[in-house]
């Protein structure tokens, strides 16, 4: 064996800073084609400083437009939160009672309910 467990767990560290700064390029890039602020050639503008000098280009973009990329991703999982709302709202629609006492019929007929259960289920469906 060549190696030592300090080279494995020195090895397990730079592969960890690769990953982060690789996770934090990425981000960056994808808020930068989600502002709406920012014209194409500010966009293109930051994405040849990313190229050129990475690690600067991030540290400062994270300072300057830090509070705004978590604005923009708060505002975003703001909507995504109020679009699967709506869409269970669509899904599950309204119940009304002449719709559960439909329900309550057809499980009636089919005989998975009982007279009494239907009874009791349109009961409460008219409460």
């Amino acid at each position: 064996m060549t190696g030592s467990f300090w080279d494995f767990l020195l090895w397990i560290f730079w592969f960890y800073i690769l990953f982060a700064c690789i996770w934090i390029f990425i981000t960056i890039i994808i808020d930068l084609f989600r502002d709406h602020t920012l014209n194409g050639w500010a966009k293109a503008g930051w994405v040849i400083f990313l190229v050129i000098f990475p690690f600067l280009a991030a540290l400062i973009y994270l300072i300057a437009r830090g509070r705004g990329m978590a604005q923009r991703e708060l505002e975003r999982r703001g909507q995504a939160q109020s679009e699967t709302n709506d869409y269970i709202r669509s899904v599950a629609g309204t119940s009304s009672p002449a719709g559960e006492i439909e329900s309550a019929k057809k499980l009636l007929d089919s005989g998975a309910i009982t007279q009494a259960e239907y009874d009791t289920l349109k009961a409460k469906a008219l409460a």
